[in-house]
């Protein structure tokens, strides 16, 4: 077959597809005697990705493969072709994901400890059935809790490759930036906090300023 014929025939699947395609879905869209090898399709697709540069729309590459999407800038306007509004998520769901997402494998209970709540079942449920979250195994423990991860679908609803497209996370910041108060005439806070140990000179108070002496009454 043509280059020409199977450049098209990738880009018109890209388009028609509902969901990402990986380099084996394409090459099924061949038969035997017409079929590209890997290495002509995946060099066809880093060109449409290329054509798409300053344009509204993108070929990115996903978890589950190859995907158009139409670029940030336009997806506010966009929006408005349909009237259902995208979900929207409460505090509590958001912490409980991004807790499974940096650290799992993770239990609820794991999630309990930094939250200090353990997340509702309603949560999990919403997370496993928008296919974000699954069962990755059991911990070896007694109870043997399931421990959550992350699904492809989750990274490909996000625009990501992998997990090490993650942004990372923010460096703890220093407590005098926390919580400036503790900051006690310009000692850290270990010293502030510091309770004196029994060798530690404790300094006097000043003594009081007596008045001046006043002149004896004259008899």
């Amino acid at each position: 077959m043509p280059e020409n014929s199977i450049r098209d025939t990738v880009q018109a699947a890209l388009m028609a597809a509902d969901d990402p395609l990986s380099v084996d879905a394409l090459l099924k869209l061949f038969g035997a005697h017409d079929r590209p090898s890997r290495k002509e399709v995946s060099e066809i697709l880093t060109g449409l990705a290329e054509e798409c540069e300053g344009r509204s729309f993108s070929l990115v590459r996903v978890a589950s493969g190859w995907r158009y999407q139409i670029n940030q800038d336009y997806a506010a306007v966009i929006g408005r072709l349909w009237e259902q509004r995208p979900p929207r998520y409460s505090q509590a769901l958001l912490e409980a994901l991004a807790l499974i997402v940096y650290r799992q494998p993770i239990t609820r209970g794991e999630i309990e400890q930094v939250r200090g709540v353990a997340p509702s079942t309603s949560i999990m449920q919403t997370l496993t059935e928008r296919n974000w979250v699954r069962v990755l195994g059991y911990k070896q423990v007694p109870g043997r809790p399931a421990l959550y991860g992350t699904t492809k679908e989750f990274l490909d609803y996000f625009g990501l490759k992998d997990l090490k497209e993650l942004p990372p996370l923010p460096e703890p910041r220093a407590q005098e930036e926390v919580d400036p108060q503790l900051k006690i005439q310009g000692m850290s806070e270990p010293e502030a906090l510091a309770e004196p140990t029994a060798d530690a000179e404790i300094p006097e108070p000043p003594e009081e300023e007596m008045p001046p002496d006043l002149p004896e009454e004259a008899a």
